[in-house]
This record gives structure tokens, sequence and C-alpha cells, in this order.
């Protein structure tokens, strides 16, 4: 019995057959054959993985043919070759170490396949994997370019490597979160791998100097996972019944939202849509402007768009061949594949893609759920100077001046006054000198004026250009010998002169490199943001999550945290998977935690449509208020990852590495410093009053809108928004007890953070689907295990309703003394 019916997909571009099938098919099965990949000719002692005629029913020379049409015969047999092999690959990971659940030979086994990528002799291959590794290497690699080879070897350990993720959740019975799961199934699924094959393909590579470049970053991203999704609706039967496998995205929906398994698949296949849509938007909208800020001749761009052809050649094929092959579940493939459902397909596609009306749209204020916060925060005895500093600097800067294209100043002191960014600053670092603490509220300051006058003049006037030149003038603001700069035009550029030659002085020359990159891809993603908003265009979730830790320069806080362990931790440790994980773990709570404080302001008052909120009400067709409870979630399940990774994977981190005592002190006061901004950002959001429905009225004026918080162009038909206050359904139920915010106190004592270590025990926590249940079950799990404490930890357990908090105890369990580099991040 079937466990869903087939959704109906949004199939845009025609399937088309390679004339070379027949050969294709004859010369794979023979190189399988002779490689030891079918039973009669396995490797002593491995376990039945293909016969003859289970690879001729799986039939991946028919994937090939599709998903190739147009190249000769000789390039699709070593396609073809290669897809036999990697689908070798996962089916004997799965019976040799995924049944037995063996990390630690899998992990060996893995490893040598590396040195057969690698520049030099290879080692005698000992089984089939590696047999065809060694063959299809040399076949591949010698007609391409270094740039090629270097990616392609990227991609494919990638495929290789990542499979350990997937066995460590199926070990530990752990299903992934769905910003976790997309992130890593990119990874583990191989399709960036087929995009490099693409190129391989049709002849033609992609510029190297373009090759890393957002739109080609998001091509090669939004076609992996509209294949990857594709594949797991395909799969779900054969994974979850006779694999035991719960690395599947329906699986994951299922989970997440507590839907039933038809409506898992329908919202898997709805964002296979939202990525195919975001492919074309991004090709057509961002490509050519690409090609002209690049100056690629006419060859290179000819090569790009045969690229992107073969990508759309390959998601059509791709989906054919699943519709055939015995592999999948497809015997409703008739009804799936027929005219009318594709023709529905391309109109929900188009239903889905309509442009959003930002103005008349009255949502008031948002009553907040009870959001996670297990750590407590600090206040810096530096606070009350910083916090004068910071109006002084901001004067001295002319950010409360008149400034070009404004009638009025961005800010006045007493706004600023009330927005109290060192507060935010004295959580984030609560050791931090005098001098450190008001430098790091100055680097807030002049982000979140930036943030907000960049809007206050591009959206407006839908420029662009303009947009473009206020961009580009940024990194001569930041020269990396600390030289001379310039004559600033505004406030922002005479601000990051002032602070860059502050803080940059005393950097290494490749530190100040790293923070001028940091500082280029936030004010980069505010041109992000002014695309989308020129085209009313509500951003694809993905693409959404992925530009907004850029745009809320999330990676100004990592690079810096990351200088001040200098060489304690070698690059090499934070390229690791486990901790980028942690990374855009704390970045995604921080920034949706923006999202929902930012919400009446961005959506009634500057007529924005950049807002995570925003993003689930229109991909879910949702009410704001269930659209609130959702966000609510995924910073719950990514605070769950956070420490799931933090508990179980760091010190396994540092191990492999071999970290010194030293090194491995580092490493926890980082994880430290990512906990102590979570938190600090999360005591600011509930402290100042920039959200303030009178300081938006004060700010703005009064948004010309219907009173009725139901008119406007609502994204949702069924919104819950307009239901009245006193009697509207809570969205979870701890909303009904939830407390009113309480007053700010105007003076703010000292409650230093302590981390909390028994979220280690989260992850041993029974998962409980559904929406709105995540948060709750992390608080009980903490209130709920004190002997997991320590005593003087238990005394100041972390049970908490609102933003007021016990003081604890401040203690860093690195040891090490703080230093003063660690800057916040704008807020919006």
């Amino acid at each position: 019995m079937r466990p869903f019916e087939l959704p109906e997909f949004y199939v845009p571009y025609p399937a088309r057959l390679n004339p070379h099938l027949e050969r294709a098919r004859a010369h794979s099965r023979a190189w399988a054959r002779d490689l030891g990949m079918l039973d009669e000719t396995r490797d002593p002692g491995t376990p039945d993985i293909w016969d003859e005629r289970a690879l001729d029913a799986m039939d991946y020379a028919l994937l090939c043919a599709y998903t190739h049409p147009d190249c000769d015969a000789v390039e699709l047999d070593l396609i073809t070759d290669w897809y036999v092999w990697v689908f070798y690959f996962d089916d004997h990971f799965l019976e040799v170490f995924k049944r037995t659940r063996d990390q630690e030979g899998a992990r060996a086994y893995l490893d040598r396949l590396g040195a057969f990528m690698a520049d030099g002799e290879p080692p005698e291959p000992v089984n089939a994997v590696e047999r065809g590794l060694a063959d299809l290497w040399a076949r591949t690699v010698p007609a391409r370019s270094r740039a090629w080879r270097r990616r392609f070897a990227e991609s494919t350990e990638n495929l290789l490597r990542e499979s350990l993720w997937e066995l460590a959740n199926i070990t530990g019975a752990r299903v992934p979160n769905p910003i976790e799961y997309v992130e890593m199934r990119r990874k583990v699924g191989g399709a960036p791998w087929s995009a490099d094959l693409v190129e391989h393909a049709v002849g033609a590579e992609v510029p190297e100097r373009v090759a890393a470049t957002r739109p080609l970053r998001v091509l090669k991203d939004t076609f992996s996972d509209g294949v990857h999704l594709r594949n797991d609706i395909f799969s779900y039967q054969r994974e979850t019944e006779s694999e035991g496998e719960i690395n599947n995205s329906v699986l994951v929906v299922e989970h997440f939202l507590g839907v039933g398994t038809q409506r898992a698949a329908g919202l898997v296949n709805d964002l296979i849509t939202s990525r195919l849509r975001q492919f074309e938007n991004t090709t057509l909208t961002e490509l050519p402007g690409l090609f002209e800020e690049h100056g690629l001749d006419p060859a290179e761009r000819a090569d790009v768009l045969r690229y992107v052809k073969g990508l759309q050649d390959w998601q059509s094929g791709g989906h054919e061949w699943h519709l055939r092959s015995s592999r999948y579940m497809n015997e409703s493939a008739d009804r799936a594949s027929a005219p009318g459902a594709r023709v529905r397909g391309l109109l929900k596609a188009a239903h889905a893609s309509r442009p959003y009306v930002p103005y008349g749209r009255r949502v008031g204020p948002l009553e907040h759920p009870d959001f996670p916060m297990p750590y407590q925060v600090g206040d810096n005895p530096h606070y009350p100077a910083a916090r004068r500093a910071a109006v002084a600097w901001c004067e001295a800067m002319g950010m409360f001046g008149p400034v070009p294209r404004m009638a009025e100043p961005v800010w006045t002191a007493e706004q600023l006054d009330r927005f109290d960014f060192a507060i935010c600053a004295s959580g984030l670092d609560p050791d931090a000198s005098a001098e450190a603490l008001a430098q790091a509220t100055q680097w807030l300051c002049w982000g979140t004026w930036g943030d907000d006058y960049f809007p206050a003049v591009f959206f407006r006037d839908r420029d662009m250009a303009g947009a473009k030149r206020f961009v580009a003038r940024i990194p001569a603001f930041m020269p990396l010998d600390c030289g001379g700069t310039p004559l600033p035009e505004n406030p922002f550029e005479r601000g990051l002169a002032d602070l860059w030659c502050r803080t940059a002085e005393p950097m290494a020359a490749h530190d100040r490199a790293r923070l001028h990159r940091a500082v280029e891809l936030m004010v980069d993603a505010w041109l992000w943001e002014l695309a989308g908003q020129i085209q009313s265009r509500i951003p694809d979730p993905v693409d959404y999550l992925e530009m907004r830790r850029h745009g809320f320069g999330s990676e100004m806080t990592t690079e810096l945290s990351r200088i001040e362990h200098g060489a304690l931790i070698p690059d090499e440790v934070y390229d690791t998977r486990t901790m980028r994980g942690i990374e855009s773990s704390a970045m995604d709570y921080a920034c949706l935690l923006n999202d929902v404080f930012s919400y009446q302001k961005e959506i009634e008052f500057e007529h924005e449509v950049n807002n995570g909120v925003l993003a689930v009400e229109r991909f879910l067709e949702c009410g704001r208020d269930d659209a609130v409870a959702i966000v609510n979630d995924l910073m719950t399940e990514r605070l769950r990852q956070f420490e799931h990774l933090a508990a179980a994977e760091v010190p396994a981190v540092a191990a492999e590495f071999r970290l010194s005592r030293e090194g491995r002190a580092a490493l926890d006061a980082y994880v430290d410093e990512l906990r102590d901004w979570m938190a600090g950002i999360f005591r600011w959001h509930h402290r100042t009053e920039r959200y303030d429905e009178a300081t938006l009225h004060e700010r703005f004026g009064v948004p010309d809108t219907d009173p009725s918080p139901a008119t406007g162009t609502a994204p949702a038909p069924h919104s819950d928004s307009d239901a009245e206050p006193d009697t509207a359904v809570p969205s979870s139920p701890a909303a009904a007890a939830r407390p009113r915010r309480p007053d700010r106190p105007r003076h703010l004592g000292r409650a230093p953070l302590r981390r909390v270590r028994a979220l280690g025990a989260l992850t041993a926590t029974a998962p409980e689907p559904g929406a709105a249940g995540h948060a709750r079950r992390l608080r009980a799990s903490i209130n709920a295990n004190p002997s997991r404490l320590s005593p003087s930890q238990e005394a100041a357990s972390p049970a908490r309703s609102s933003s007021a908090a016990r003081p604890m105890p401040h203690t860093r369990s690195s040891g090490l003394a703080s230093t003063s580099t660690r800057r916040p991040v704008p807020l919006r």
C-alpha cells in the first residue's frame, strides 16, 4: 500500500532522450560486471547488493540519457558509469555500514576513497567502489581545468564523507530539523556533484572568476534542492519501510509540523516548486548583471548559459526517470505525469509566485511567543558610559543631521537612546573593557543606522543603480593597509572609516581581510533585499534564511570571535560541518528572533517583503499567528541543534584535529561566545524601545492603512490575525498562560551569563511532533532534569517564562581571559 499519492509536480521544461541510450545500457552493464559490482562477480565477504536483473530494472542509463540528452555516445557512457558507481556506493554503504551502525568502519572506509582523487599515485583498490572511482577519475579529469577538478573533487568528497552525518542520525534515531536537512542534503545527496558533471557533459566550464558568486551558487543550490527533494518523495516508501532511513524531507516535515504523510509530501513538493522558481528568477534577473559586472566575453557567457540549460535538462530528465525506475514508488506515475496534472502544477506555481503588494496592510503589534532562551545574560559594568558614548559618537559621525536624499534625519539622539544598543553590546561581552564596549556599541550603531538608511532611500526610490554605487564605495573605507580613505559622502562611510581604523589596526593582515569580507557580505545582501523589493517578491524561504545571515551581519560576529582565538584554532576546524552547523544555528536563531520583533515595523511601516514571518505566511499560506508559532519552533530546533553539536560533536572535532589543551579551551570559549551572542540579542529585543508602536509612529508617522488587521494584501486567505485580542485562540497550549511583557527597567542590574550544560540532554528527549510543541519541550526538558545540573546551576535553574530572569553567577568554562575584539551585529 502506498503511503501517499504522488503530488502534481512543477515540470516546466520538456524531457528529451539521448539517442545513444541502448549503447550506454550495454556498456554500463559490462562495466559494472568487470568492476565486481554485480553479485556474481562481487568480492569475497561483500553482501548481496545488485544482480544484473536489478541493475537493468533500475536503469541508470535511462537516467543519464534523460538528464544528458545532447552529449555524444562516449560521453554518455562515461556519465552513466559515474551514476552506476554512485548508486552502488550508496547501496553498498547502506548494507555494510548503515544497517550495522558501524561508524568507525565507515570512517576508515571513506578515508581511503579520498586518496583516489588526490594528486599522485593512488593506492591499490581493494573493493568495487575503489576500483570504480580509480577508473572513473582517470577517464574524467584529464580533459578539465584544474579549477574544475578542484570543485569536482570537493563535491565528490562531500557526497562520500557526509554519509557519516546520515549514519549518525540513524544511530541516534535523530530526525534533523528542516533547515539542517536542506543544507546537509545538498552535500550527502550528490546533486552538486551532478551539477559539476553537467559542465563535463555539455563541454562548457563555468569561468572560475564567477563560479563562487551568488548567482552561480544559487543556481547550483536550487538545482540540488529540486533534485534531492523530488528524490525524497519518490524514495520515501523504500527508505522508511525497507531501509530504516530517517533522513528524508517528507519525514522531516511530518515530524516538524505534525502533519500526515500526504500533507507532508505536498509541502515538500511546494518547496521543490519554490526552489525551481528561484532558479528561474536567478537566471533571468541576476545572470545578466553578473555578465556585465565581471566582464564575461561572449564565449564565457555562452558557456554559463549552456551549463544552465544542462541543469534544466537534468531536472526534467530526472523527473521522468523517477517515474519509470523500479527503484522508486511510481505506481501512480501515469496520473502524476498526465498533461492535466502538469498544467495544474504550472498554475499552482504561478499562483505561489504572484507579486505581493506591500502596502495597506495593518498588522498591529505581535503577541510574542514564549521564546526558548536557556542562557542567562550578563551586564558589563561599563554599560552606562558606553551608552553615553554612543550618542556622542553618532552625533560626531553626522547620524542625527541631514543626509543625502532624505528630508529628515534617519534618527534623533532621543531615539538612539531609547534603542539602547549599549545593553546589547553589554550582554554580548560582559567582560569587555570600557573602551572595547564603547567601540562594540558604536559598531552596532553604525550597522543599524545603515540598515535603516539604505531602505529609506533605495527601497523608496527603487534605485538599484544608486544602491550599487553605495555598496561599491564601502570597501574603500576598509583599507587593508589601514591607510587613507576617500572623502566620506554620508555618515555610514564616515562611521566605517573611523571604526575600521580603530578595529583593524591591531590585527594581522589575514584577519583584516576576513573582517573586510564579512562587511562586504552584509552590504551585498542589502542589494539582494532591494531586488526583492523592486520585484514585489516575497523570497523563497531557503534563499531568505541563507541571505538573512549575511544581511544581519552575522559573519562579523563569527569572524571577530575567530580572530580573538588566533592560532589556537586552525581555520580548518571552522570549516568542518560541525562548526559551520553551530554558527548557522546561532545565526538563524538571532535572525528569526529579530524577524518576529521587527514584523510590525517592516510590514506595516516600512512595507518590506524580507521578513521570516512573512516568508512562512506566504509559503504555508497560513495566518500571521500560526507563522509566528512556526518561526518560534524553527528557532527552538536550531537551538536544539546548536546544543546537540556542542555536546556530541565539538569534542570529536577537537580530537580529530589534535588540538592542544589550550586549543580545546579556546574552542569551548568560542562556542560560549555564540551563546553569549544569542542571549545578548534576546535580552536586547525584550528591553529596547525600537519596536514599540509609539516609537514607530514617532519615526514613521501613521501608516496609510485601513485600521482593520484583515485588510490589505495578506498572503493567506485564512489569516487568524483578525481575531479580537481577548478572544483570539492561542497558537499553542502554552500561549494562554503566557505573561505579558514586563515594564522595562531603566537601570539594569548585573546578571552575568552562565551556559546551561543540561541542554546537552536535549538530544535524548523523545520528539513531540507538531508546530508549537518544540519550544515547550525544550523548556520542559531543562526544568524536569535538575539532576543534570551542578549544584550551583541547580540553584539557578533557568525556568523562565519571560525576559525577566534570576541572575546567575558568571563563570566561563574555558578559563580564558576575555579579550576585546568581539563586535555585535547590526540589528534591524
